[in-house]
């Protein structure tokens, strides 16, 4: 089974779904989101989604309604692609810790989602998670998968690597190969057992080898589509690994033991 571990809500999702056929991809972890660039038609559409990203990603943008439609959007693409889509759920991160682990409960659990993500704490905020760690171990060790390139900061990886130390129940994931600080990151996910690193938008593809050479069960294949090709990242991950069981567990293997797909 190949796995797509990184993915967002498309608008038409049938244009995903052309993508993972044109792939080979069986199934795919899907996150909602805020910002659609796949729909924009010229650069000043664009540059509107990508300023809607970077509201996300520096945690300006947390007004709960935007939460509702994302979620809701999430839920629409689940329910018509259930066979493809494994559904993950964000929360907002600017709340009381007690008020995120209720949403934890409401918006992940109550919907059945399989996990938590993709969070996006503000730079140098990474700790902002600890509460979703925490309501994550009470149900079971939900994965939980946080944003890993900019703006995140080499001294918000070392927080995840100590808090993954503190809850090792707890199945962390840094997306997107921690992005510049990617060796930093293959290094602290070394170092910690319950942590994963996925390997979206790598600043080099040599980082990605270097990864999978480091870290050959705790490494996964992932897209970060719309924003990246799923055609060009498996094949990134194909020219980095020979054929054999590792490529296959990076490709899906790990990824579908974690989520109790076999």
């Amino acid at each position: 089974m190949i796995i797509d571990a990184h993915s967002h809500v498309h608008q038409p999702v049938a244009e995903h779904i052309r993508l993972l056929d044109e792939a080979g991809i069986d199934r795919t972890v899907l996150f909602p989101t805020r910002a659609h660039p796949e729909r924009a038609t010229n650069l000043p559409e664009l540059r509107e989604e990508l300023a809607l990203l970077t509201g996300a990603l520096g945690g300006t943008a947390t007004a709960q309604d935007a939460f509702t439609r994302t979620l809701a959007e999430l839920d629409d693409a689940l329910a018509a692609h259930p066979d493809r889509f494994v559904g993950f759920g964000s929360v907002r991160l600017d709340l009381p810790a007690k008020d995120i682990e209720a949403a934890v409960d409401r918006e992940i659990v109550g919907r059945k989602l399989r996990g938590i993500g993709e969070l996006t704490p503000p730079p140098d905020g990474a700790g902002r998670i600890e509460p979703v760690l925490r309501a994550a171990l009470d149900y079971g060790g939900l994965p939980v998968v946080v944003h890993g390139y900019a703006p995140t900061t080499a001294g918000d990886l070392r927080t995840l690597a100590d808090l993954a130390r503190r809850y090792p129940g707890v199945p962390l994931v840094v997306s997107q190969l921690g992005g510049q600080h990617w060796l930093d990151a293959i290094e602290l996910v070394r170092e910690h057992p319950s942590m994963y690193l996925e390997l979206s938008t790598p600043v080099v593809a040599f980082a990605v080898r270097a990864a999978i050479e480091a870290l050959p069960e705790r490494t996964l294949f992932g897209s970060d589509a719309p924003y990246g090709d799923p055609v060009l990242a498996r094949r990134t991950v194909e020219r980095a690994t020979k054929q054999g069981e590792v490529r296959e567990r990076v490709l899906g293997g790990t990824l579908a033991l974690l989520l109790g797909l076999v």
